[in-house]
């Protein structure tokens, strides 16, 4: 699947969702704690190729996803995105540590997910702030950030990890 989302820095999740139930939305996941664990090679052939593994843990459940190389376009984040839910937690850990991988980085983060038309919008706390996440079609995208008072110069392509990186001042 082509996973195509922007993200923008929001001044905090209140005043968005009730934007968002004014455009009609629909709550679809209340706030939650998402721990999202990345996973490269030693030699960290992953983050050279600009792709990522990650194990992301939500409650009880457990989903691994993979991200291939960002796809050219100026105003999104385009990726091929594979994601599977995984019963045990511990024993994929085990398995990708006998494939030869090694944690490379972890963050947490507090998301509330919305449904706008076809639209995902997640509502997301960081460490570094909050943003709102777009994923859908280009145009939908749009749409729904101008509706909320936002434009393509609001566009971040860049990932939660590139984001932490930067805020810490070390690279992506």
């Amino acid at each position: 699947m082509t996973e195509v989302e922007i993200k923008i820095r929001i001044p905090g999740v209140a005043p968005v969702a009730a934007k968002l139930r004014e455009l009609r939305a629909v709550e679809v996941k209340p706030r939650h704690r998402e721990d999202n664990i990345l996973y490269d090679f030693p030699s960290g052939d992953l983050r050279r190729r600009q792709e990522a593994l990650r194990v992301r843990a939500v409650g009880k459940k457990c989903f691994l996803t993979f991200k291939g190389q960002p796809q050219p376009s100026r105003r999104f984040k385009v990726r091929e995105e594979h994601q599977t839910e995984v019963r045990s937690a511990a024993e994929l850990r085990k398995i990708l540590k006998s494939l030869g991988l090694r944690t490379a980085a972890r963050y947490g983060k507090f998301r509330t997910v919305f449904r706008l038309g076809r639209l995902t919008v997640c509502l997301d706390e960081l460490s570094i702030g909050t943003f709102m996440e777009l994923e859908g079609k280009r145009s939908e995208i749009v749409k729904a950030a101008r509706a909320l008072g936002y434009g393509p110069a609001d566009f971040i392509r860049t990932s939660y990890l590139g984001l932490l990186a930067e805020a810490d001042g070390r690279e992506g």
